[in-house]
């Protein structure tokens, strides 16, 4: 079997299981997705209000709240604000956390973008999403589902 075919059964698995999600869960991974594209496009373009900049306004006012409170201790968990360690405000956090990002290059680059996407997804499932299933199910719906949509 060549590695394409290997591949191909492997992304089909987890359409499956991505399918098979209860509907709180694709929620919770497209809310991921979305604001790690937010942050993205905050790292290209500062803005007054970095949190309010970050969190898609589509999503109910609850998770807002829970992503406005996890977003700068998700950042700093992951050692993004280290270099910040004195600030207090939530809004400067995440500047200095996105000031870190717009160093980083490559892989590591994209390793924080998916660590922080299925963070955001934990969060905004409640912790019912494991790490494991958020992992291979997220970067699915990313390369199968968002890059496709207009989201």
């Amino acid at each position: 079997m060549s590695l394409g075919k290997f591949l191909a059964h492997i992304w089909d698995a987890i359409k499956k299981l991505f399918e098979g999600l209860p509907e709180e869960f694709k929620n919770a991974i497209h809310i991921g997705v979305a604001v790690v594209e937010k942050i993205k496009e905050a790292v290209d373009s500062p803005v007054a209000d970095i949190i309010t900049a970050i969190i898609p306004t589509d999503i109910d006012d609850n998770i807002k709240q829970k992503l406005r409170d996890a977003l700068p201790k998700i950042l700093a968990q992951l050692q993004l604000a280290e270099n910040c360690a004195d600030l207090t405000n939530t809004a400067d956090i995440v500047r200095c956390a996105i000031e870190t990002l717009k160093g980083m290059e490559g892989d590591i680059k994209s390793a924080f973008w998916h660590d922080i996407a299925v963070l955001v997804a934990q969060v905004a499932s409640d912790g019912k999403l494991s790490w494991s299933d958020g992992v291979y199910v997220l970067q699915y719906y990313y390369e199968h589902k968002f890059k496709n949509s207009d989201s």
